[in-house]
C-alpha cells in the first residue's frame, strides 16, 4: 500500500535560497490562531457538540469541492449521499470507496492537498486513498470520530480557531449562537453573518412570501418599501447584538445604484404583486443593495460582496439535489462603474467598510487593486471558491500588492462547509504567502524583518482589521 509522506517544504519555491527564506517565514506563522470570518460550518455543531456520524457525511457529502470532481468523472451525486436525508451505512461506505477509487482525479487540485493534510495531520493516518485502502481508511476514521477528541468543540480548540463566522438567513433566530454565548463552558467565538440575498431578488417566485417572513421576524409591516427597509434595519441590529460583524452578498453583478423614492416604491409594489419584469427586478435589487450599503455606513457591519456566479448551472441537478452541490459556474464581472454610486456616497465614510471578492481574476489588477488603493473603505477579498488554490494565490498577490499593498487585503477566507479541512486551507495560504514574501526578500525588495512582520499581519492583523474583529 502506498504511504502518505507529506513534505515539510510543500508549496515552497524550488530555488534553495528562496525556499530557506520561505521556511523561516512559515515557521513564524504556522502556529498562529485561525481567523475564519466567512464560512458555512453550522453553529449547531458547536452549540450541541454532537459527535460526527461517519466519514462520508463529514468529509464527502457536504463538500462540493469533493463531489463536483467525482460528478465530472461520471459518479452520480446520489451515490455520494447528496440531497438525501436517510443514507444507509452501506451507501456511505460505497461513497467513500468511490472517492478512493477515483483519487487520481484529484491530482493537481487543492482538494488533494487539503484532504491528504487532513488524513495526516488531523487523523494521523498515512495511507494514500485507493481502492485497496478505502475500507481501512473508512474504519480508522470512523473509530476516531467516535472519540471525545474528535467532537466539534475539541477540534475547534485543537485547530487553534480564534474566530469562526457562520452564514445565516436574516430571519434566523440565532438560537445556536445564543446558546454558545450563554454557555459558561464555551470559550470560543462563533459569530453569525447576515446573508440577505434571497430577500434582495424581487424576481424570485417566492419573494412575496420571503418579504412577509422578513416582516414577521422584524415585527414590521413589509407591505411597502419603507417597511422592507425598516425590517432589514431591525434584523441587522439583531444580528449585530448577537455578535455579527459582517453582511454577505452574492448577486449576478456588482451594481449598487439608488433609485428615486417614488420609483423604488413603484417597483416594490410590482414585485409584491408578482408582476415585476426581470429587468426591473434587477434595477430594484441594485437599489436594495444600495440600502444595504447605507445601513452598513450607519451600523458598522462590514459589507462583503462576491458577485458574478451562474448559480445552479444544470437545472436537472438543481431540481433533484438542490443548491450548493457544485453546479455553480463563475462569470465575468465589472466593478469600477458598478460600485461607483456606492463609493461616491460612502467610500470615504469612516463607518463604512466593504470587502470586494471575485472569481474573475482579470479584475484584481485592473479594478480591485486600484479601488482599494484609493478608497479607505475598500479591502480586496482573498482568492476563494474556484481560485482558492496555490497558483491562484500567487497570482493574487502579484496582481494586487504593487497597487494596494498588503494591508488592504482581507486575510485568508476558507469559505467552507468542510470543518476538518479548515486547518489545511489556512495552511495552504500561509505557505503561499511565505513563498511570495520570500521572493521579495530574495529580490532585495523587502528585508527579512519586514517580511516577518508582514507574514504575521497577513494571518492576524489584516483579517481582524478587514472584518472589524
Amino acid at each position: 500500500m502506498a504511504r502518505l509522506a507529506l513534505s515539510p517544504d510543500r508549496l515552497f519555491p524550488p530555488d534553495p535560497t528562496t525556499r530557506s527564506i520561505a521556511r523561516r517565514l512559515y515557521d513564524e506563522v504556522r502556529g498562529l490562531p485561525i481567523i475564519s470570518p466567512h464560512g458555512h460550518v453550522p453553529a449547531e455543531w458547536l452549540a450541541q457538540d454532537t459527535p460526527f456520524e461517519d466519514p462520508t457525511s463529514l468529509l464527502i457529502t457536504p463538500d462540493h469541492y469533493v463531489t463536483r470532481v467525482l460528478h465530472a468523472r461520471g459518479v452520480s451525486l446520489a451515490d455520494l449521499g447528496v440531497g438525501q436525508q436517510d443514507v444507509s451505512v452501506d451507501q456511505r461506505r460505497k461513497a467513500f470507496r468511490l472517492l478512493c477509487e477515483h483519487w487520481p482525479a484529484y491530482r493537481g487540485t487543492p482538494v488533494k492537498f487539503w484532504f491528504e493534510s487532513g488524513l495526516a495531520d488531523v487523523f494521523g493516518l498515512d495511507l494514500v486513498p485507493s481502492a485497496e485502502t478505502a475500507d481501512t481508511l473508512y474504519e480508522a476514521i470512523a473509530e476516531l470520530l467516535d472519540t471525545p477528541d474528535f467532537r466539534p468543540r475539541a477540534l475547534y480548540r485543537r485547530f487553534g480557531i480564534e474566530f469562526l463566522a457562520t452564514t445565516d438567513d436574516p430571519v434566523d433566530d440565532l438560537r445556536h449562537h445564543r446558546a454558545l454565548a450563554a454557555d459558561p463552558t464555551w470559550d470560543g467565538r462563533v459569530a453569525p453573518s447576515f446573508r440577505p440575498d434571497r430577500y434582495l431578488e424581487p424576481a424570485r417566485p417566492d419573494w412575496p412570501d420571503l418579504t412577509a417572513a422578513l416582516g414577521e421576524a422584524a415585527d414590521v409591516d413589509t407591505g411597502d418599501y419603507a417597511g422592507w427597509v425598516q425590517a432589514m434595519e431591525r434584523r441587522r441590529a439583531y444580528f449585530k447584538a448577537n455578535g455579527a460583524t459582517s453582511t454577505d452578498h452574492s448577486h449576478r453583478d456588482a451594481r449598487v445604484e439608488p433609485l428615486p423614492a417614488t420609483e423604488a416604491e413603484r417597483l416594490y409594489g410590482l414585485a409584491l404583486a408578482g408582476r415585476i419584469s426581470p429587468d426591473d427586478a434587477d434595477t430594484l435589487r441594485r437599489d436594495l443593495m444600495f440600502q444595504m450599503a447605507r445601513m452598513a455606513s450607519e451600523d458598522g457591519l462590514v459589507m462583503t460582496m462576491h458577485p458574478a456566479v451562474h448559480r445552479n448551472h444544470h437545472t436537472p441537478t438543481f431540481e433533484r439535489y438542490g443548491a450548493d452541490v457544485g453546479a455553480d459556474i463563475p462569470i465575468s464581472v465589472e466593478y469600477t462603474r458598478a460600485v461607483q454610486p456606492m463609493l461616491d456616497a460612502f467610500g470615504t465614510d469612516p463607518t463604512f467598510q466593504v470587502v470586494l471578492f471575485t472569481i474573475d481574476e482579470t479584475v484584481y489588477s485592473r479594478e480591485l487593486a486600484p479601488l482599494a488603493g484609493f478608497y479607505p473603505s475598500v479591502h480586496i477579498g482573498a482568492p476563494w471558491w474556484f481560485i482558492d488554490a496555490p497558483d491562484a494565490m500567487a497570482r493574487y498577490r502579484a496582481a494586487v500588492t504593487e497597487t494596494a499593498g498588503f494591508s488592504k487585503t482581507s486575510g485568508f477566507i476558507d469559505d467552507t462547509r468542510a470543518y476538518l479541512s479548515i486547518p489545511a486551507r489556512h495552511d495552504t495560504a500561509r505557505r503561499m504567502d511565505s513563498a511570495f514574501l520570500a521572493g521579495l526578500v530574495a529580490d532585495h525588495r523587502l528585508t527579512l524583518d519586514e517580511a516577518l512582520d508582514e507574514a504575521y499581519h497577513l494571518v492576524v492583523t489584516y483579517p481582524r482589521k478587514a472584518f472589524r474583529l
